[in-house]
């Protein structure tokens, strides 16, 4: 049951209607679909006139998101985008041909959504998920782009019947709720495929447990290494992207990650709406994700990224490894206790010259004490400061880079709390 609340008000902002989501669950995770499903139905979701692709993934959905976006705009069609969390603002959760909307209209959508409601009990993402929908359905759109907040099967995205679905990766994450290995979750993480829609896997080492359970139910995914293929050329300013209903595409490499460029790019194929390479050219140029490989060149240079798990770190340990091969690596660092924040700074040990670490003051988030504390059980040498806030560690790494005479490039990583914090800091 839900909270006895009082709603608020006609006039009321915003801020006011996100409060009011914080307190309206007992719980800010509930997974499972029948709350929202009877919500979704009173709302008048359904039938969606768009055609629909839903991206989950333990990495990688963000960039997937936008790569899709960027390329369907480039070939002139409406989208509308659903993503989460926000970095800076709520209106980020929702793009409409690439545009936020105004925090009026996000309010239009909560008092939609708390008008037929009733005594259902939504949490947060669920009641945020429904409003980004009924916004999505007031438009004119050709695609809707939704991505999974956790997990899949059970995630409340995936109260909506996807044309393709798509998996970018999959890795150990959310244990609590997804499980402790990867073929639980990948399981999980395939529950938005649908029987007989259309489904790609961009992971190299998808369980095939999994995909045979996949295929007893008429579904049959196109997975990388398989129905498509991708590499770097040689130059490393180029890449080759194949798949039996394309010729062999050469392209030049974008700025987010190349994984998630050649699953946008199946995924596209198997949406069957006519994409021109030119569009794919335009589009892949123009995708730029906040806080992801997100290079801000100044007195420091400095990189963000919200890698907050291994697999996402040891991506971006050889993404450094490769961009900025003789630069030391000031790493400011802040991450949330429930990550796995020793596997996640092993990951990154490599490149990093020296640590500045952070207390993260969310309730969930860790002490510098704790992360030096999973540092020490390295074998790095690399020096070791800790700060009682994200902000006091940027500022000592920038001020460190510039006394340097090696140019070091200052990198935040860690969680999406860490990297929002950096805007304030400049």
């Amino acid at each position: 049951m839900s909270k006895t609340l009082p709603a608020p008000s006609s006039t009321a902002g915003l801020d006011a209607w996100l409060c009011y989501l914080e307190a309206l669950h007992p719980s800010a995770i509930d997974l499972g679909l029948e709350r929202i499903a009877q919500v979704a139905k009173r709302l008048g979701i359904a039938p969606i006139k768009a055609r629909v692709i839903t991206v989950a993934g333990t990495n990688g959905k963000g960039s997937t998101v936008r790569y899709l976006e960027t390329i369907l705009q480039a070939a002139g069609y409406g989208t509308g985008v659903y993503i989460s969390p926000h970095l800076r603002v709520y209106e980020e959760r929702v793009r409409i041909d690439g545009k936020q909307l105004p925090a009026t209209m996000h309010v239009q959508a909560f008092q939609a959504v708390e008008a037929v409601r009733g005594k259902t009990s939504l949490t947060y993402f669920e009641f945020g998920t429904l409003a980004a929908l009924w916004l999505m359905q007031q438009q004119t759109l050709d695609v809707w782009i939704l991505e999974v907040g956790l997990g899949g099967r059970l995630d409340a995205v995936n109260c909506i019947d996807a044309d393709v679905g798509v998996v970018t990766s999959v890795g150990i994450d959310h244990v609590a709720f997804l499980g402790s290995d990867r073929t639980g979750i990948a399981r999980e993480k395939s529950g938005i495929f649908r029987p007989g829609k259309a489904a790609v896997i961009g992971e190299p080492d998808f369980p095939a447990e999994v995909v045979a359970e996949l295929a007893a139910k008429a579904i049959y995914p196109s997975s990388v290494g398989t129905e498509f293929n991708y590499r770097r050329a040689a130059d490393l300013r180029h890449w080759h992207f194949s798949s039996p209903c394309s010729q062999l595409l050469d392209l030049p490499v974008p700025q987010l990650p190349l994984p998630n460029a050649a699953t946008a790019l199946m995924a596209l194929e198997l949406l069957a709406l006519p994409v021109t390479e030119q569009a794919i050219r335009e589009g892949l140029s123009a995708a730029r994700e906040t806080g992801r490989l997100e290079f801000k060149a100044g007195d420091p240079d400095y990189l963000l990224d919200v890698a907050h798990n291994p697999h996402a770190a040891a991506f971006l340990s050889d993404y450094l490894q490769r961009r900025f091969p003789q630069r030391p690596i000031y790493a400011v660092v802040g991450m949330l206790k429930d990550k796995d924040i020793p596997g996640t700074l092993a990951a990154l040990e490599s490149v990093v010259s020296a640590w500045y670490l952070a207390d993260l003051e969310e309730q969930r988030g860790a002490s510098a004490a704790e992360l030096a504390s999973a540092l020490n059980g390295g074998s790095g040498q690399q020096p070791v400061a800790q700060f009682t806030s994200v902000t006091q560690a940027f500022a000592a790494a920038c001020e460190a880079a510039r006394e340097s005479s090696e140019q070091p490039l200052v990198l935040v990583c860690g969680s999406f709390y860490t990297v929002a914090k950096i805007p304030e800091a400049e």
